[in-house]
């Protein structure tokens, strides 16, 4: 099967978040199930080749007609792992300095990405059977194929796949801008095919018109389909969901392995943990002036709302109150990082603060800390606590999205300990969410025989891209049918 990633980010090249990660992990694990993936992505300025063995050449070049516009674009190929990468390159849109995104025109650009993708599926010298495309970024690429190129030739029969990671982020743009930026008829809004809230949605185009939509857990899926959880999608995704499925990501298990982790203080593995993840936490404690025979929480995290803020704080406060350790490394909202400097300066012998990000840092915390911290608002997915599990860090969780589907939580009634993997609790409520970390503190420090069955569950868990990829094959083969 080829098939085609169409993503604004993508590892190793690319990343903000978690959608880097899972278009470069779920292609590798198509390449090893014998298919062919080919991998768009825009080629941006902060893009450092010079540590890859290979530099990209120029394939292609041609103008993207947006109206009145007709940007120029340059392709660029490189293999890397046995993917394809294609990187779409304009200097005006891509070649900025800062992040990724968050400029003012960034409805344009991707835009452009959008438009020049679509020619580029032209140009490639095979037959393309599947175009994968991710959240708003490509969203509208679908609605281009089946409206624009409808009867032509080499486009007309490709399959298209559309991933929401994240339903917060739609690709707003006003009505003008269909004809003005992708060169579709206005008529596409007035029917509401693409209207959402009475804007153009670039994520509503994909919803309309890919052949399949999934996201990425089967119980986010099941979120988006109701009128709480849905983030305004739930209609739209109603009205689609025979076509409608969650996925669970994976995650990277060679990346994040602590039987080989070089970043670490000491491999470890299920055989060895009780003597070698302890010496893990002696040494990060000893080095941040915390007790290491007290129980270690962590967070790493981008400190935003969406991620619990309120209740990680307060059941930090807790923690650090009732004999344990909290350990937090991320950066975000300014009000959170003053949050948390604050509980630091009252009680800097039970805490640790790093603000900003140290992909070291984060490493050791997982291999050091006996729990970790994600009570999110919601949560398509994560990978905080699927990394917290390979390294033996029970995840302390909110149940919803792809924690409630990734966690089985610890149930003292039901004595689950034979298969739990962490601790987690439903209501979005600062009492639910100290309970759950009291909870935890008691198992560490009076139940130390099921304290063990939980680490030696969570560090045997098997969150590898295996399952999922097949899933994803599955979705594919009934497009094609």
């Amino acid at each position: 099967m080829n098939i085609v990633m169409v993503t604004s980010e993508c590892l190793p090249f690319s990343k903000t978040g978690g959608l880097g990660d899972v278009a470069y992990s779920l292609s590798k694990e198509f390449v090893k199930k014998g298919h062919n993936v080919s991998i768009i992505s825009p080629l941006y300025k902060k893009i450092n080749f010079e540590k890859f063995k290979a530099k990209p050449k120029k394939l292609y070049e041609y103008d993207v007609k947006m109206n009145w516009r007709k940007p120029s674009c340059e392709v660029y190929h490189l293999v890397h792992e046995k993917m394809d990468y294609f990187f779409i390159k304009n200097d005006y849109y891509f070649s900025r300095d800062g992040g990724l995104y968050g400029f003012y025109d960034d409805g344009e650009r991707f835009a452009y990405f959008a438009n020049a993708a679509t020619l580029l599926l032209k140009e490639l010298p095979f037959k393309v059977d599947i175009v994968h495309v991710h959240d708003w970024q490509g969203g509208m690429i679908p609605c281009i194929l089946r409206v624009n190129y409808w009867n032509d030739k080499d486009l007309k029969n490709i399959k298209t796949v559309l991933t929401i990671h994240n339903p917060l982020f739609k690709g707003y743009l006003n009505r003008d801008s269909l004809y003005d930026l992708y060169n579709l008829p206005t008529s596409l809004f007035d029917d509401g095919s693409v209207r959402l809230e009475n804007q153009v949605s670039t994520l509503k185009a994909g919803i309309k018109f890919a052949h399949k939509i999934t996201t990425v857990s089967p119980t986010h899926a099941f979120e988006l389909t109701t009128v709480e959880g849905s983030k305004g999608l739930w209609y739209d995704l109603v009205l689609r969901q025979n076509d409608f499925v969650g996925v669970l990501n994976g995650m990277d298990q060679v990346e994040f392995d602590p039987k080989h982790d070089k970043t670490i203080y000491r491999n470890y593995n299920v055989n060895n943990f009780e003597t070698n993840k302890k010496l893990n936490k002696i040494e990060f404690c000893k080095e941040n002036g915390l007790d290491p025979e007290l129980p270690l929480f962590a967070v790493v995290s981008r400190l935003t709302d969406q991620k619990g803020l309120d209740l990680i704080y307060a059941m930090a406060d807790f923690i650090t109150h009732e004999g344990g350790n909290f350990a937090v490394l991320g950066s975000g909202e300014k009000y959170a990082e003053d949050m948390f400097n604050g509980l630091y300066a009252r009680n800097s012998k039970h805490t640790y603060v790093y603000i900003g990000y140290s992909d070291d840092i984060a490493h050791k915390l997982y291999a050091s800390s006996d729990f970790f911290i994600m009570p999110s608002a919601f949560e398509p997915c994560g990978l905080g606590q699927m990394i917290a599990q390979r390294y033996g860090s029970l995840p302390l969780v909110r149940r919803t999205g792809g924690l409630k589907d990734s966690v089985i939580c610890y149930d003292s009634e039901r004595n689950n300990d034979d298969i739990a993997n962490g601790f987690g609790f439903d209501d979005y409520s600062i009492v639910e969410a100290i309970k759950c970390a009291a909870q935890a503190l008691n198992v560490y420090n009076l139940k130390k025989d099921t304290f063990k069955h939980l680490v030696k569950n969570a560090l045997t868990t098997d969150h590898s891209w295996n399952e999922s990829a097949d899933k994803y094959l599955e979705i594919y083969s009934s497009t094609l049918k």
